[in-house]
């Protein structure tokens, strides 16, 4: 992203008035460091985290907002699906469009972040998100995915046989 942008969303972040963690990376700015304005810093230090790394699945696992924004690849959105967890999606590269399309529009689990990060939209989205309608129909279809995920892994679940079956399959290939 562009300092403009990251400055941009967090202003719009800060003035939603909810509550976040939020992980950046020091190559998370085109050609700069992901900085933030030190007031933003104050603003929100009642309410708000800023780190440069975190154990995103134990953190995913604890989230109380509900909520989980992501530039992230595969890994993430699996882990926010297994974890009930619906997603605010901001896509720049690789298969994060083909992400976010999936949280958006097939699965309905998601709301996307336009590039442009305009003064207003963030906050609106992000109050939407925690508090309106369509965040709590996603929070409702997301739970659904999440129970369908932990009956796939339990004994006798789809991926629990696949994965005893590939195991079987690469134990019997070593014996030949």
């Amino acid at each position: 992203m562009t300092p403009q942008q990251l400055i941009e969303f967090a202003w719009r972040l800060a003035s939603s008035e909810k509550p976040f963690l939020w992980i950046t990376r020091p190559d998370l700015v085109v050609g700069d460091s992901a900085i933030v304005p030190p007031e933003f810093v104050s603003q929100t230090k009642d309410r708000g985290m800023l780190a440069s790394w975190c154990p995103q699945e134990q953190i995913m696992k604890h989230l109380s907002i509900g909520g989980f924004l992501t530039q992230r690849g595969w890994n993430s959105t699996l882990e926010a699906l297994c974890g009930g967890l619906p997603m605010i999606c901001w896509p720049f590269l690789a298969e994060k469009q083909t992400n976010c399309w999936y949280f958006c529009t097939e699965w309905g689990i998601g709301m996307e972040i336009d590039n442009n990060v305009k003064r207003d939209e963030v906050e609106k989205l992000v109050r939407e998100f925690m508090d309106g309608y369509k965040g709590k129909e996603m929070k409702n279809k997301v739970m659904q995915w999440k129970t369908k995920a932990e009956e796939v892994v339990k004994p006798g679940g789809s991926s629990y046989q696949n994965l005893d079956k590939f195991i079987a399959d690469v134990l019997l290939a070593g014996n030949v």
